[in-house]
C-alpha cells in the first residue's frame, strides 16, 4: 500500500514538472529590461551603420525611420526600427524605396537587414533628414 501511494506521488510530481517546463518551451524570451534596454542613440547608431551597409551612402533620398519597438527576432524580443530609404546602386542609379530594419541588442546596433513586409506594416515613419546628408 505504502509503495502504491509513493508511485502514484511521483507521477503527481512527474506530471506537475512536465506540465510546468511545458509553459517555457518554445515561448520567445522576454528580454525587455536591464539586459536588452531601448536604444537611446539608435539614428547616430543608424547612420553609422548606412555607411557600412550601402555601397553607396550618399544623396539618399526619401529617408524615414520609426521609433524603437519591441520585435520578435528568431527567439527573442529585440528593440527595431524600421527604415525606409531609396539609395543608389553601384551604377549611380537609385535602386528605388526599400525598407531596412534595424536590430538592437543590448541598447547597441547589431545587424541591419532588409524588412520583411510584416516586419514593418504598422510603422510609424517620420522624415530622418540626417540620412539624406551623409557623406563618403
Amino acid at each position: 500500500m505504502m509503495r502504491n501511494g509513493r508511485l502514484r506521488l511521483e507521477g503527481v510530481l512527474l506530471t506537475a514538472a512536465l506540465a510546468l517546463s511545458a509553459c517555457a518551451v518554445g515561448r520567445p524570451r522576454d528580454d525587455a529590461g536591464a539586459a536588452n534596454p531601448r536604444p537611446e542613440n539608435y539614428k547616430s547608431d543608424i547612420l553609422a551603420m548606412l555607411h557600412v551597409y550601402l555601397r553607396d551612402p550618399t544623396q539618399i533620398r526619401d529617408a524615414a525611420a520609426s521609433e524603437p519597438k519591441l520585435l520578435l527576432v528568431g527567439q527573442r524580443n529585440r528593440y527595431v526600427v524600421c527604415l525606409r530609404l531609396n539609395a543608389k546602386k553601384s551604377d549611380g542609379e537609385y535602386a528605388g524605396t526599400k525598407q531596412y530594419l534595424a536590430v538592437f541588442s543590448g541598447g547597441r546596433l547589431d545587424q541591419m537587414v532588409e524588412a520583411k513586409p510584416e516586419d514593418c506594416a504598422g510603422a510609424e515613419y517620420r522624415p530622418f533628414p540626417e540620412a539624406e546628408t551623409l557623406s563618403r
